[in-house]
């Protein structure tokens, strides 16, 4: 009992931790959804006006030959069933969705890197350690090694999967192409409908880059979010087991110590029946 009484007090402590990250990073992710939102709406937008020039090399589709996959997982673990959704999601993608097609993984936590490395995936590049509180500069240089590889022909789509925060208690795995981005279909009249200073050209070459960017970022503070709330909701779990143990077995205890007294009693009785 004393053994189960003092994990339930390490879980709750730890429940309690989780409950402030995971507010913290609900926050960060709530705020940055609806710029990532409309960044890719306006981009998209953009890609879909008339060029004068050729399209920016992050716009150019060809066919799919080889796909690269950001993996983005926990670096811990006691987060209940999270990890394993998302190694799962990730490894059907590998096999089904791109079934006769290289994947190449780019792995951002230790979970995900040691499920593919267990399963002798390949895997391009390992980020781990990005902690709970991550900026943008943290992300720029896995950015720039996944533009840099779309833009050297390396590969020909890229796709993020992590996951997506809805709430507290659910957390759903997402896959997400990022790259080529897909223009909008514009109509005459949207295609004409703003004017950007200098140019569409010069404004989607400068924010193209940004885009990737804030893209991988906030899949990033969405896998946060996700990790603390599934942690939080794991450990409070397991307070609440903890404590159900501790009543089972001061019950068990009860009926053995019940029962001593009992067969002590009998013994007394008969010895003094026996006088």
């Amino acid at each position: 009992m004393r053994t189960v009484q003092n994990t339930g007090k390490i879980t709750r402590a730890m429940e309690m931790v989780a409950a402030v990250k995971m507010r913290r990073a609900q926050t960060a992710v709530l705020a940055a959804r609806p710029y990532a939102e409309k960044m890719a709406d306006l981009l998209s937008n953009l890609a879909g006006m008339p060029q004068d020039d050729e399209p920016n090399p992050l716009l150019q589709s060809r066919p799919i030959e080889r796909v690269t996959l950001v993996h983005i997982t926990p670096d811990r673990g006691l987060c209940g069933a999270l990890p394993g959704s998302l190694n799962r999601q990730a490894g059907n993608f590998i096999i089904e969705e791109q079934s006769g097609t290289p994947v190449s993984v780019v792995t951002v936590g230790r979970k995900g890197r040691d499920f593919m490395v267990r399963y002798e995936r390949d895997v391009q590049a390992v980020f781990d350690g990005i902690g709970d509180r991550p900026l943008l500069e943290d992300i720029a240089p896995m950015a720039r090694l996944i533009m840099d590889s779309f833009v050297a022909g390396e590969t020909d789509a890229v796709f993020v999967s992590y996951g997506h925060f809805v709430n507290t208690v659910i957390q759903t795995p997402k896959i997400q192409q990022i790259l080529p981005m897909v223009p909008a279909e514009l109509t005459a009249d949207q295609a004409v409908g703003y004017i950007y200073e200098p140019e569409n050209q010069a404004v989607l070459e400068a924010l193209l880059p940004r885009y990737v960017e804030m893209q991988l970022y906030h899949a990033v503070l969405e896998g946060i979010a996700s990790e603390q709330s599934a942690r939080m909701v794991a450990m409070r779990n397991a307070t609440d087991s903890a404590e159900e143990l501790v009543k089972d077995l001061r019950l068990e205890g009860n009926k053995v110590r019940q029962e001593s007294i009992t067969n002590e009693l009998l013994d007394i009785i008969g010895g003094a029946l026996t006088l």
